[in-house]
């Protein structure tokens, strides 16, 4: 019998390479994955139902059960949502908003894309659905507090937790991202960096006042 297991996608494949690393085709891998509706279009961090057996030298599939999500992103935890953040470093929001690579709202000004993109990475990450996803800062806060999640220090934040603040009346949204080399905190998220006042993927965005939400257990 054809064994079925699971293939956690990394940035960089194609569903004809995934095809040709478990000796199928990508219309048998549509066929056991309704959720790709293109083919052209798989993202880093979700998990796709595969069969047969992995070329050698390419590792092993993993058996689908506890901690495989069929159709969502492989993790349901904060810190795949950092990591799929970190995968957009660098691009433009209002290009990326249009680009159908998250889940991000089109029709949100190129300045003010920051819960727009938290929002996506949360979604794409399998903690929040679309219902809760918000452009607002303020409306996004409150639906994750709404959803269970509960406030946390830096000291026990995980990557991935919501970093919410206010400055100057403005608010802002990035996620948590770990620790760097010298023990100091990451902040990913749409920042407004570029000269135009417009917003990119970018490391830091939390300065000042500030607080952390983390998702319920």
């Amino acid at each position: 019998m054809t064994a079925i297991g699971a293939h956690n996608i990394s940035w960089g494949d194609t569903l004809s390479q995934i095809a040709m690393r478990y000796g199928t085709s990508v219309e048998a891998l549509q066929a056991l994955n309704p959720q790709i509706s293109n083919p052209n279009m798989i993202y880093a961090g979700d998990t796709l139902r595969v069969s047969g057996v992995e070329a050698a030298g390419q590792g092993a599939a993993t058996a689908v059960g506890a901690g495989a999500v069929e159709g969502t992103s492989a993790a349901l935890d904060g810190a795949n949502a950092a990591a799929i953040a970190e995968q957009f470093l660098g691009r433009n929001a209002g290009e990326l908003k249009h680009s159908n690579e998250l889940p991000m709202e089109s029709w949100v000004p190129d300045n003010v894309n920051c819960a727009n993109f938290v929002s996506a990475c949360l979604q794409k990450a399998g903690l929040i659905t679309s219902g809760q996803a918000s452009a607002s800062v303020d409306q996004l806060a409150n639906n994750l507090r709404g959803a269970g999640w509960q406030p946390t220090s830096l000291a026990n934040a995980r990557p991935g937790d919501v970093v919410l603040m206010q400055s100057g009346g403005q608010s802002h949204v990035v996620l948590f991202a770990g620790h760097d080399a010298s023990g100091q905190p990451k902040f990913i998220g749409s920042n407004n960096v570029n000269p135009d006042g417009t917003q990119r993927i970018s490391w830091g965005g939390a300065s000042g006042n500030f607080h952390l939400l983390t998702p319920p257990n």
